[in-house]
């Protein structure tokens, strides 16, 4: 059976996208080119939907931890209409790496995320 990953493979790249984007507008048209205006994103401290809403997540963790980056970890594993993906947040200073999880993403016909399911599989004690 031929699965296409380069589908998997550019809806991850774009949400990474998003979540490095700094600048407002840069970050609006990254989540609106990540995200189905329906889309929606749930992880363990936010349930969002929408672009507004999902824009204001990613806003919200550049403020509480600026200078860091999202790096996938591993390969970008997917079939039918779901992808999963490892990644880690990454200080641009120093290298480490406080925060790490993985996200299991829906796909809508053309490419773009419905829902995100987020796990945190390393916090900062605190966080």
């Amino acid at each position: 059976m031929s699965v296409n990953t380069d589908r998997y493979q550019t809806a991850a790249a774009r949400y990474f996208e998003a979540w490095n984007a700094t600048e407002p507008e840069a970050l609006g048209k990254a989540v609106a080119e990540a995200w189905a205006p329906e889309g929606g994103y749930t992880d363990p401290l936010a349930d969002v939907s929408g672009h507004a809403q999902i824009t204001a997540v990613i806003a919200a963790a550049h403020e509480q931890f600026p200078g860091f980056v999202f790096r996938p970890l591993g390969v970008v594993d997917g079939h039918h209409d779901t992808a999963r993906f490892g990644w880690e947040l990454v200080n641009e200073s120093d290298g480490s790496a406080p925060v790490a999880g993985f996200d299991v993403v829906t796909l809508s016909e053309d490419g773009r995320i419905l829902r995100v399911l987020g796990f945190l599989d390393r916090i900062p004690a605190g966080a």
